[in-house]
């Protein structure tokens, strides 16, 4: 095999690797989009839930229901 060739495919592999690495990347910067959404809902729900209720005493966590 001539310098030349290993020299070529050296570079394809080399643009093959970036190409992976870029769809990586871009797969991991959607995932992140889709947690930070997820974590913003969760957040508004948890305060839609303390703003209803009211915030939950500790000892109303523990409260044995009337039929036991």
């Amino acid at each position: 095999m001539s310098h030349d060739s290993r020299v070529e495919l050296l570079e394809i592999k080399v643009a093959h690797l970036e190409r992976a690495m870029q769809e990586l990347s871009d797969v991991l910067f959607r995932q992140q989009q889709l947690i930070d959404a997820q974590n913003a809902r969760q957040l508004r729900l948890l305060e839609r839930l303390e703003g209803a209720d009211g915030p939950a005493s500790p000892e109303s966590q523990f409260e044995v229901p009337p039929h036991y």
